[in-house]
């Protein structure tokens, strides 16, 4: 039998009622008891790194899954991560760049719902985790929720209460798992090379929303404070007029200091295109400028955190790395590098 590793860090799956709303007490152990049907399928076992609700997920927390997923990967045919539903996004797309080429499948599920109350979507959740890490064509990071596998990189919490809270976006969904029979919709390729932990952070990286009536003044805060700026436009991405000067002064600033700007949208689907309108071409082509295409948000913040981790202020590695697909994190990138 497959031998499987839970790894629990908290979140809604583990919570029981307090006085001041639900919060993770439900420990490891606590957890499989509740789905005793998975020991016809595999061997489980779980570690218990932290109990916390996943508002407070942390790049340090991230770090702690890579460690305990690299120091047990030989022992283990597939991991499942238990993980709070409000960051999965985050820590699905992070652990895409700092687990490389995994041979082994790294799950990551949770709930809407405890999984000690008699109506919760967290014991299928669990159990269709399970199946599919003990799946022999499995490998990589997913999340499994509600019937679905979204590849790592493109999960997006699009539900605050229903069951359905997870969407693939702009891509389909890997598989499905109606009553946890496994159908897969893209096959995915084994990785033929060694598995590669990255386990560094930098998380000097901000995204900057915009909004109608943005102050050009938070410009140059976050130019002075961050090594990354994402800036979320509008549409398929610009800069409004009014940001204009103070965004062509500060660039020159702070050029030369290695300060990495990357073009993002607040549009979920269809990703961004900036040379389609005047408010984007010049800016892109007057600094080179990353964007970041058909990703999420969740995707590009993370994968700059690792790329700045491992190249530091090296603008080119930076470009070039990024735009290299990862666990189908950018597909759409034009005539890009």
């Amino acid at each position: 039998m497959k031998k499987i590793l839970m790894l629990c860090t908290g979140g809604t799956i583990a919570s029981k009622k307090t006085e001041f709303g639900l919060s993770p007490q439900i420990s490891a152990e606590e957890i499989i008891s509740y789905i005793p049907d998975v020991k016809n399928i595999c061997e489980i076992e779980a570690i218990q790194l932290c109990n916390i609700d996943s508002t407070n997920m942390m790049p340090y927390h991230w770090q702690l899954i890579v460690s305990a997923i690299e120091e047990n990967y030989d022992a283990y045919d597939g991991f499942v991560i238990c993980h709070g539903t409000d960051t999965m996004a985050y820590t699905s797309a992070a652990l895409s760049y700092m687990i490389r080429d995994s041979y082994k499948p790294i799950v990551i599920t949770g709930a809407q719902k405890p999984i000690d109350k008699e109506n919760t979507d967290a014991r299928t959740n669990l159990r269709d985790s399970v199946i599919y890490a003990a799946d022999d064509a499995s490998c990589n990071v997913v999340v499994v929720f509600d019937g679905n596998v979204i590849a790592g990189t493109r999960a997006k919490k699009m539900r605050a209460k229903s069951y359905n809270a997870f969407y693939s976006v702009n891509l389909p969904k890997l598989a499905v798992m109606p009553d946890g029979k496994l159908i897969r919709y893209i096959p995915q390729e084994k990785p033929k090379g060694q598995v590669r932990f990255i386990k560094d952070i930098n998380d000097s990286v901000v995204v900057f929303k915009l909004i109608p009536g943005t102050k050009p003044e938070l410009l140059k805060y976050l130019f002075k404070n961050y090594d990354c700026i994402i800036i979320e436009s509008f549409g398929v991405g610009g800069i409004p007029d009014v940001l204009l000067n103070v965004f062509y002064e500060e660039m020159d600033k702070w050029k030369a200091e290695g300060k990495i700007i990357v073009m993002a949208t607040q549009v979920v689907n269809e990703g961004s295109d900036m040379e389609v309108y005047e408010v984007g071409h010049k800016i892109k082509k007057d600094f080179h400028l990353i964007e970041s295409y058909d990703m999420t948000i969740e995707a590009v913040t993370t994968k700059l955190m690792v790329l700045l981790s491992l190249y530091g202020k090296d603008y080119e590695k930076i470009r070039n790395a990024f735009y290299e697909t990862v666990n189908y994190d950018i597909l759409c990138k034009f005539d890009e590098a």
